[in-house]
């Protein structure tokens, strides 16, 4: 309970530090009270946050994202959004936004906190690469967290936003099934960009009585190519991707295995390549040349 309630609840400031004082309360932050003693659950300091603030204060960016299970991590920074015309004390631990649409990007969720589509575009607005924004549009789709639909929606009730036209683009690449920054990348740099045809994204097919995925399939080809993004491939992995590989082959599907540097530091190396074994398969062509080409194809 805050100190802002107090007349609300038939209570006094003073009456609310004598029960601190007593020990039946304790103070989670200034003019904030819990009306139990023990350690805070997270959900109580979170709400402990927002009546910090204000009557109408929400939470947002990375500590909505906690709630909203856009992430997976605790915020280590408390952050709330409040009103511009209001003013609150600095407290440690706080980061305070401040917003003219507070009531529009509310959600109706409690703890108060801001709409998901909103909270990604934070996100996205402090991201350090537009890969990270991938990576967050990814995760958004793939846990149902939000539709595309919606999220275009609170673009374009934004008169400023960062990447705009690239968000734009990325949800309709994302929501289609490039589910990471590595195969947006794939779909970007190497198969628009070069003109090759168009792929299926997470293609669904039965391997040996179980459901696999394919990243990219150029199914009347029969092309795949998995990407893998990770730093490490342990040896059992390897071996699990070289039987699958071997079945797909005996299926009568050639795949092809790139990881991040192929893809992002050598696009036109690696189109090329798709191209030529496209065309061993019958696709007749041809691939362009991008602005990152060099002047010779390989």
């Amino acid at each position: 309970m805050a100190s802002w309630q107090a007349g609300d609840a038939g209570l006094s400031s003073r009456q609310m530090e004598n029960l601190v004082r007593v020990g039946r309360w304790q103070r989670v932050y200034y003019g904030v009270y819990a009306s139990f003693t023990g350690e805070p659950a997270r959900g109580a300091v979170l709400w402990a946050a927002v009546l910090r603030a204000g009557p109408q204060a929400i939470l947002s960016h990375e500590t909505a994202a906690e709630l909203s299970g856009l992430v997976d991590k605790r915020s280590k920074l408390l952050h709330v959004t409040i009103p511009e015309s209001q003013r609150v004390r600095p407290t440690a631990g706080f980061v305070i936004h401040r917003s003219s649409r507070i009531l529009e990007i509310r959600d109706p969720d409690l703890p108060p906190r801001t709409l998901i589509e909103e909270t990604m575009l934070d996100l996205a607005q402090d991201a350090a690469s537009f890969d990270d924004v991938v990576s967050l549009l990814a995760r958004a789709f793939q846990r149902r967290l939000t539709l595309p639909g919606l999220l275009r929606q609170s673009v374009d009730l934004r008169t400023r936003l960062r990447w705009r036209a690239e968000i734009l683009q990325a949800v309709e690449d994302v929501a289609s099934g490039a589910h990471s920054a590595l195969e947006y990348r794939y779909l970007r740099d190497v198969e628009r960009a070069h003109g090759l045809p168009v792929a299926e994204r997470q293609a669904r097919a039965v391997q040996n009585g179980r459901v696999i995925y394919r990243d990219v399939l150029y199914r009347q080809f029969g092309v795949a190519v998995e990407l893998d993004g990770r730093a490490s491939h342990p040896a059992e992995q390897r071996a699990r991707d070289n039987r699958r590989d071997n079945v797909s082959a005996s299926e009568g599907v050639l795949t092809l295995r790139y990881g991040w540097p192929d893809v992002t530091e050598r696009p036109c190396e690696t189109a090329a390549e798709v191209a030529a074994v496209l065309g061993q398969r019958g696709w007749p062509g041809p691939w362009r040349r991008c602005r990152r080409c060099p002047e010779r194809r390989p």
